[in-house]
């Protein structure tokens, strides 16, 4: 049971994050940008990543699924992970501005969101990112990539 709790939330989390991510790339690339349905989309995509990150580390390191050593040793395990820091690095910029601008806005002042176009096109590569990792995990869950 423990097993497909896991999962499942992993996978649930794969689900929201990509809807968020995607919603919040249409938002910030609007004119003008939509930072109230943003910052509700940026929200879950953070809640989608926390829940992500957890169950994927539990799965890891708890040998749920696998022995740790058969993700350590996966190539495509390895791609996986080099896309989710990949999509982390990405997220540093928007992510700090998103928490000036909902800053900014509680204080009632008006942003400046000249580069919400730039975290539009953040956002897009982001997804698309998400959508590799799926091919590198089904490629992995299936023994391929192992050594």
């Amino acid at each position: 049971m423990t097993r497909w709790a896991f999962a499942a939330l992993h996978l649930i989390a794969l689900g929201i994050g990509l809807g968020a991510v995607w919603a919040r790339a249409q938002m910030l690339g609007a004119q003008p940008p939509d930072l109230k349905r943003a910052f509700y989309a940026d929200t879950w995509w953070g809640i989608a990543a926390m829940l992500w990150i957890a169950t994927g580390l539990v799965r890891l390191l708890a040998g749920l699924e696998k022995a740790t050593g058969y993700y350590v040793g996966n190539t495509f395990f390895r791609i996986k992970m080099a896309l989710l820091i990949l999509i982390l690095v990405l997220e540093i910029a928007p992510m700090i501005n998103l928490i000036r601008w909902r800053v900014r806005i509680a204080h009632g002042e008006q942003p400046d969101t000249h580069s919400a176009s730039t975290f539009a096109l953040i956002s897009r590569i982001q997804a698309g990112l998400v959508l590799l990792m799926v091919l590198a995990a089904t490629a992995m869950a299936r023994g391929y990539g192992s050594t």
